[in-house]
């Protein structure tokens, strides 16, 4: 527990439109994933822009915001903020809430069920990467009790894949997760294993045939069964009576599932999976190349459309099918050392501050296999490291592709990875894994370097830089604005004035690149770097616009001095918000220093800042 986030763990809850605003809240190795009734009272500006968060995105209905390796403290202090009983909620707020498109629908579904137990597959297979270990180097004999006992340690997970699946189906599915565990307990039980080795025929009542195919380490059957088992539970738990539906409800589910999961549901999704199996094995023998290469080039493109948890599971898939993967993970470990490598080459070549902030962090993090840090805080940003990286990705991928590159267990997919491409008693997948991860590095840097000459900014001359107040009025310093997004500093070094007068002009020359619906705030990126945020009043959004007036557009190119918009004071007064003109650098980490020049009141147009540049 950390109290230092608790400050901004308040300002996220805030932006994305209070408690009363948020469903749900959990999150994942680097981000708060919120679930919100009303996903457009979230401000994800100004959650983008706080101090301790990367980014905020809104994907498939979830919002997002990536705040780093430390996302579990700020969870926590969130959570407090948060009303976390269950809330009731009727058929009218229920028809509010956007429908999600069957693609979102899909994807949250899978990801949901397989995300819960990637640890435990991911733990199975570093055991059994080591046991291959101890193979290769001749340490342990394949006929011996030990490795018979460590094989079966790293087999238990893969084994009974179908009975973690059904937990986690059930409750993404919000029936009993114990009862389909139970169901699932029906398809992997070894006297069903026996009968099925025995390969006699098998008929229920003597008509009922039943499908003879073992269920231990698949994927799909037991999932279609949940989604025939939730149903028929609820079903049942409405109109059995309630003095006998702890005996009946569970009594029922297991017949009825038992023996349609053994008939009909078991064999359609073993057939499913037996034609998943030709599909890898297809792409295998006759394009073995093309899944690592574009998974290399794309990977980070999934990521930032959140694609990429929908489709891990082939790789999951593929392994319980064939026993390894050559379709996902190669690719995606490719494209993450591609990352990891061009966010450290733009450390080197870049000029901006927060970039090398960054960089090396952010650079090693996804070395190790986790690439949203380094995705949203410098490759995405910065743009050339992005499209370096994808090319590296991609020439890694294709190199494992070609050489038929093969990983055998989970986790994460970073350079510690390497060890899971040891399997079948040879370390030749081990050696080219290596050598794909080494064309992805080299690659990658190479890129950055190159497309570093034509999209890094050259320092611009002037040594220090002034903006003029935008208005006249009184100063109010940075720490005293009555906002704390900006008193905090989260948008950047900032002051704000007071005004007496109506008019908001520009305070340096530049190009207009933002003007709210609202028109309370405008943005404007200066000639000489600086990001300037211009922002009338607190909470004066709510104003809908009433009492402002623009006097430019997006696109247009602004001098010094000249009119901006107008504001009713009159009006924001009436209103009950705060008039405070605040004039905020959003890209304060760009400049070395910056420096508040002005005190007490100021006319439109006298200097009130003065930024110095990091090289200059």
């Amino acid at each position: 527990m950390s109290k230092k986030y608790e400050p901004l763990a308040a300002e996220i809850i805030r932006l994305v439109g209070g408690k009363e605003n948020v469903d749900t809240l959990h999150h994942c190795q680097t981000r708060l994933r919120f679930k919100l009734y009303d996903e457009g009272k979230a401000d994800l500006d100004e959650i983008s822009g706080l101090d301790g968060v990367t980014a905020a995105i809104n994907k498939g209905g979830m919002v997002q915001v990536v705040i780093g390796l430390h996302v579990a403290e700020v969870y926590e202090e969130a959570e407090k903020y948060l009303d976390t009983e269950k809330k009731d909620r009727d058929i009218k707020t229920e028809e509010k809430k956007k429908r999600q498109n069957p693609l979102d629908t899909a994807t949250s579904f899978i990801s949901s069920i397989f995300a819960p137990i990637v640890s435990a597959l991911a733990g199975a297979g570093m055991v059994k990467a080591l046991l291959s270990i101890l193979v290769a180097f001749q340490l342990v004999d394949t006929s011996g009790q030990t490795y018979i006992i460590i094989n079966m340690i790293s087999d238990a997970a893969f084994a009974f894949l179908p009975v973690l699946l059904a937990y986690t189906t059930a409750q993404k599915l919000k029936c009993n997760p114990i009862m389909a565990a139970t169901v699932a307990g029906i398809l992997v039980h070894g006297t069903w294993n026996s009968i099925v080795a025995a390969g006699e025929a098998v008929a229920l009542f003597g008509i009922v045939p039943l499908y003879l195919v073992t269920y231990t380490s698949s994927v799909i059957p037991i999932v279609l069964v949940l989604l025939i088992q939730a149903p028929l539970e609820r079903w049942l738990n409405k109109v059995v009576p309630e003095a006998v539906r702890l005996i009946f409800v569970p009594m029922i589910t297991f017949l009825v599932m038992g023996m349609l999961a053994l008939s009909v549901l078991g064999p359609v999704g073993a057939i499913v999976g037996q034609g998943l199996s030709g599909v890898f094995l297809w792409l295998g023998e006759n394009a073995g190349w093309a899944p690592p290469l574009i998974v290399g080039s794309l990977f980070p493109v999934m990521v930032m459309f959140g694609i990429h948890h929908g489709v891990a599971p082939v790789g999951t898939m593929s392994i319980m099918q064939l026993g390894y993967d050559a379709i996902w993970g190669p690719g995606i470990v490719c494209s993450n050392i591609a990352q990891g490598a061009a966010a450290l080459t733009a450390f080197f070549v870049t000029k901006d501050k927060k970039t090398r902030q960054v960089g090396i962090p952010a650079g090693i993090t996804a070395l190790m296999g986790t690439t949203e840090p380094v995705l949203y805080g410098v490759n995405l940003p910065k743009r050339y490291p992005l499209i370096a990286a994808m090319i590296g990705g991609g020439l890694g991928g294709l190199f494992a592709g070609v050489t038929h590159t093969r990983r055998y267990a989970f986790g994460s997919s970073g350079i510690p990875a390497a060890v899971m491409y040891i399997g079948e008693n040879t370390l030749r997948y081990f050696y080219q894994i290596i050598i794909a991860l080494v064309i992805s590095a080299a690659a990658a840097a190479i890129f950055t370097v190159i497309l570093a000459k034509k999209y890094e900014k050259k320092s611009v001359a002037p040594t220090e830089r002034n903006l003029a107040a935008p208005t006249g009025g009184a100063i109010v310093p940075m720490e005293k604005i009555p906002d704390p997004v900006f008193s905090s500093g989260a948008l950047g070094f900032c002051c704000g004035i007071e005004p007496e007068e109506g008019v908001v002009a520009a305070p340096m020359d530049g190009e207009v690149v933002q003007l709210s619906d609202t028109l309370h705030a405008v943005g404007i990126l200066g000639r000489n770097g600086a990001e300037v945020l211009i922002h009338v009043g607190v909470d004066t959004v709510e104003m809908n616009g009433d009492g402002f007036a623009a006097l430019v557009k997006e696109g247009d190119k602004v001098r010094a001095g000249q009119k901006l918009l107008t504001m009713d004071l009159d009006k924001i007064a009436q209103a009950g918000h705060e008039k405070t003109v605040i004039v905020a650098v959003t890209n304060s980490d760009n400049f070395a220093d910056i420096t508040r020049t002005a005190e007490g009141m100021v006319r439109a147009g006298d200097r009130i800042m003065v930024l110095r540049p990091e090289h200059g």
